[in-house]
């Protein structure tokens, strides 16, 4: 664009093209809102990661088929609680990285200027915000069913503990949906959500159990978080060494394991 003299209206430069890449920042928050919508509008995740934890914690504290602790509601609660971690953070990041490897989606994304923790962490920041949307609809039931709130010690270790068992389980889920077919990780990841549930250490205790199996399933992840959110939300106490050191273990291994081994298709 010229005056009527002749002369450049800008100065020659001004408008000279800077490709690039946006800031790390808000790159992570775009595909983390991304992530988070796309697990929200899925009906399937929804039954999954909501309304089957809301119902199963209204039958465990009202109904006396399952054996809970007193007080009934608090440990439901934290059983619950458990279960929605297992839920988002596992089952369903594995099928969702599945079925993503499936159709090339990680392959697209691989492409562009987004790195590739950036995409392991967009992932990890949707699975702790699907996990608060869990965590306050848990809590909201709760209440309503006479859950008293424990001393702000227990709610502080109760968020750590959900973030760290977010974590944990998020790696689980990573290592097997990146590594198997989509069709056995989603065949794979509803068994293991049923195991879990059942014999896990999450609808029944560990001191449920057998000795036997007991010994085993106190090794297990799920039993950990369930005990360990068992001592903030109901004793209202920091949760033990052990439970905590449980978590850490299975989710670094996981890790580990899972960036040795995760495939982009």
């Amino acid at each position: 664009m010229t005056e009527s003299s002749g002369a450049p209206t800008f100065k020659p430069g001004t408008f000279t093209p800077a490709p690039g890449r946006g800031k790390l920042g808000r790159m992570l928050l775009s595909q983390a809102r991304t992530e988070t919508v796309l697990t929200l509008r899925n009906g399937e995740q929804i039954l999954l990661t909501v309304l089957i934890p809301a119902a199963l914690l209204v039958a465990m504290s009202l109904m006396d088929v399952i054996p809970v602790p007193e007080p009934r509601v608090g440990s439901a609660t934290a059983r619950i609680l458990a279960l929605a971690v297992i839920s988002s953070a596992f089952t369903g990041q594995a099928i969702a990285l599945g079925f993503d490897r499936r159709y090339g989606v990680l392959k697209r994304l691989a492409a562009t200027a987004l790195p590739r923790w950036l995409l392991v962490a967009g992932r990890v920041v949707a699975a702790l915000a699907v996990v608060a949307v869990q965590v306050l609809i848990i809590a909201v039931i709760a209440l309503l069913l006479g859950w008293r709130l424990p001393s702000a010690t227990g709610l502080l270790w109760a968020v750590g503990l959900i973030v760290l068992g977010t974590l944990s389980f998020g790696a689980l889920g990573v290592l097997l949906g990146g590594a198997l077919r989509a069709e056995i990780v989603l065949a794979l990841a509803n068994i293991v959500w049923f195991v879990l549930l059942l014999i896990g250490g999450v609808a029944l205790g560990v001191d449920s159990l057998p000795t036997w199996l007991a010994t085993v399933v106190d090794a297990l992840p799920s039993a950990a978080l369930a005990l360990a959110l068992h001592d903030a939300v109901v004793e209202g106490t920091a949760p033990s060494p052990g439970h905590v050191a449980v978590l850490v273990v299975w989710g670094v291994a996981a890790g580990a394991l899972a960036v040795k081994t995760t495939k982009l298709g």
